[in-house]
């Protein structure tokens, strides 16, 4: 019994801290609708191939170009950096940095609603086979991708929500 009204006694404070759920409602929320109603412009090459992929799926399939009430454009940034030299003046390790910087626009108005960048890195280890080293690039793209769509789904579900939009 005490430890009921323990737990009572922690949990009053919290219900006051203005906490909520993003998704409140689930896939009906305002934030939800908002989401779906996004299209995700093309964006060039592999990396932007997996990137925006990984935005449609996370956007719920994404707006067909008829129903869209916003535009996602994005422009990545895929760079690759040796560095941890050997002796012989190999490289040891890479670094591929994933950025993104993407542009929320109003397809009523023209208007650019988010303006904002998303990036991510991922170490790779150089190893005695190119073919293993080639894979762990494409494989740390493919990671990278993942989570910048997930950063820029999360920023972009934030602005939903503060703005309120039905």
């Amino acid at each position: 019994m005490t430890r009921a009204l323990a737990l009572l006694l922690l949990a009053a404070p919290l219900a006051a801290c203005g906490l909520r759920p993003l998704y409140g409602a689930g896939a009906t929320s305002a934030t939800a609708q908002s989401l779906r109603e996004v299209m995700v412009a093309p964006i060039d090459e592999r990396s932007g191939w997996l990137l925006r992929n990984a935005l449609v799926d996370r956007l719920a399939g994404a707006g067909e170009a008829a129903d869209a009430r916003y535009r996602l454009d994005v422009v990545i940034d895929d760079d690759i950096t040796k560095f941890g030299l050997r002796g012989d003046a190999g490289a040891t390790r890479e670094r591929r940095a994933l950025r993104a910087r993407y542009q929320l626009v109003d397809l009523a108005t023209g208007e650019t609603l988010v303006d904002a960048t998303a990036g991510f890195d991922a170490g790779i280890d150089i190893t005695s086979s190119p073919y293993a080293t080639v894979a762990a690039e494409q494989s740390a793209l493919e990671r990278l991708s993942m989570e910048v769509a997930d950063d820029i789904v999360a920023r972009l579900a934030l602005y939903f929500d503060r703005i309120g939009t039905p």
